[in-house]
């Protein structure tokens, strides 16, 4: 992970502003670059380089985003910035319904709605912010002119993706539904990494991210690292941050169970056709 953040820094290029906080009101914009590395498992392991270079490519939009976050004081607002698909030169539909749709946080109010589309059906999803515990470290580097600083924490992994779909993981609840073993099973957590900057005082960070003294510039999880490459303060376009509104209301938790429900379903009526 370490090796992908010095590539990756080495090769953006960081727009930074230096900011002096003051006590009025301001508004900021934060770029961000995200790279996620390609898992491809067991199947791997049959497959050529060529084919896997194939897929790769395939994958490009997926695995290489980029995402601007608005943010004022208390509120931020993120979204993706669409992109066509690197092969076809359309966007990605089936890569659309397990993606991250808009998000807005407000840190005063611990609130979060994030609207979501999966199969054309829209939902509003409505929950408290993540909770994370974060551990502040000592250590600090620069990122553009802001000086930042480390702080790590872990989370249970199925929070930080909740959007998302596996059949990885719909096997295990399913093993574990038929399984009559007595023992709870180990939560599986993802370690997190973050940097940080106090001069710009606000609890913000991408996507999940948040709850520190100062926005993150710079977050690494899993296969996925974020990191910022542009920070403009009080921009002369005005910005405005409000939550979407459009969609079924729903909790993430019954969302994450909606998913499932349909993908079974899906591939429930997939077997029945082959018979």
């Amino acid at each position: 992970m370490k090796s992908l953040v010095y590539t990756l820094s080495g090769v953006l290029l960081f727009a930074l502003v230096s900011f002096k906080p003051s006590s009025q009101e301001f508004t900021g914009q934060a770029v961000y670059y995200s790279k996620s590395k390609l898992e491809l498992g067991r199947f791997g392991a049959r497959m050529s380089e060529a084919q896997k270079k194939q897929i790769q490519a395939r994958l490009k939009n997926r695995l290489e985003k980029t995402y601007v976050l608005s943010f004022n004081l208390k509120e931020s607002f993120f979204e993706e910035e669409e992109k066509l698909d690197a092969i076809s030169g359309a966007t990605d539909s089936w890569g659309a319904n397990f993606s991250q749709g808009d998000q807005y946080k407000n840190v005063k109010e611990n609130a979060l709605v994030q609207s979501q589309e999966f199969y054309g059906k829209k939902f509003l999803v409505k929950d408290e912010l993540l909770k994370i515990d974060w551990k502040i470290g000592k250590e600090s580097k620069k990122i553009g002119n802001y000086l930042c600083f480390k702080a790590t924490a872990e989370v249970p992994s199925s929070q930080l993706e909740w959007y998302n779909f596996s059949w990885r993981d719909l096997r295990r609840k399913e093993e574990k539904k038929d399984s009559i073993a007595s023992e709870t099973p180990a939560v599986e957590m993802t370690e997190i990494e973050a940097w940080y900057t106090p001069q710009i005082p606000v609890s913000h960070g991408p996507s999940e991210f948040g709850g520190l003294p100062g926005l993150i510039l710079e977050v690494s999880y899993g296969n996925t690292i974020m990191l910022c490459s542009k920070v403009t303060i009080n921009p002369k376009e005005e910005i405005v941050i409000e939550a979407p509104k459009r969609g079924k209301e729903i909790t993430k938790e019954a969302y994450q169970q909606t998913i499932r429900e349909k993908m079974v379903e899906m591939r429930n009526n997939r077997g029945r056709r082959r018979q």
